[in-house]
C-alpha cells in the first residue's frame, strides 16, 4: 500500500537539504584545497627522492665539507617543508570531516527532533578554526619556499 507523504515532512526535508548545501560547497573548497596540499607534498617528496639519488650516485665524490654541509641543509629544509605540509593537510581534513558531522548532525537532529544547535554550531566553529590554521600552515609553507628561492646560492637537485 502506498502511503500519502505529508507536505510538511517534504518541507522540512527541502529546507534540511538547502540548509546543507553551503556545508557541501564548503566540502569541495576544502577537496581542492587537500588537492593542492597533496601536490605540494608530493613535489617536496619527489625533491627527496632526487636528493638521495644525488648522494648515491655521487656518494664517493662528495669528499667537500660545504657540499656535504649544503645536502644536508637542503634535506632538513625539506623535512621542515614536508612536515608543515602534513600539519596543512592534517587540519585540512579535519575540516572536512567536522563539516561532515554538521551535515550528519543536522539531519539527524531533524529525524531524532533532538535540538542541539550549540553542538553544530560547535563543530563548525571546530571546523573554520581548523580551515584557518590549514591555510596559515600553507602560507607558511609558500614563504618558506619563496625565501629559499631568494636565497638560493647553487643547485642543488
Amino acid at each position: 500500500m502506498i502511503n500519502v507523504i505529508d507536505t510538511n515532512t517534504i518541507n522540512s526535508v527541502s529546507q534540511l537539504i538547502q540548509l546543507s548545501v553551503a556545508p557541501v560547497f564548503l566540502l569541495a573548497g576544502v577537496a581542492g584545497l587537500l588537492n593542492v596540499f597533496t601536490g605540494r607534498l608530493s613535489r617536496i617528496i619527489d625533491k627527496v627522492d632526487k636528493l638521495d639519488k644525488y648522494e648515491d650516485d655521487h656518494h664517493e665524490n662528495i669528499k667537500d665539507e660545504k657540499l656535504i654541509a649544503k645536502l644536508a641543509q637542503r634535506r632538513k629544509f625539506l623535512t621542515m617543508r614536508m612536515k608543515n605540509t602534513n600539519l596543512a593537510i592534517l587540519f585540512c581534513t579535519s575540516t572536512g570531516l567536522l563539516i561532515s558531522l554538521v551535515i550528519v548532525t543536522m539531519f539527524l537532529s531533524a529525524i531524532f527532533e533532538f535540538k542541539d544547535s550549540i553542538f553544530i554550531a560547535s563543530l563548525f566553529i571546530l571546523a573554520m578554526i581548523c580551515l584557518i590554521i590549514s591555510l596559515f600552515l600553507f602560507l607558511r609553507e609558500i614563504f618558506y619556499t619563496t625565501s629559499f628561492i631568494k636565497t638560493k646560492q647553487s643547485y642543488i637537485p
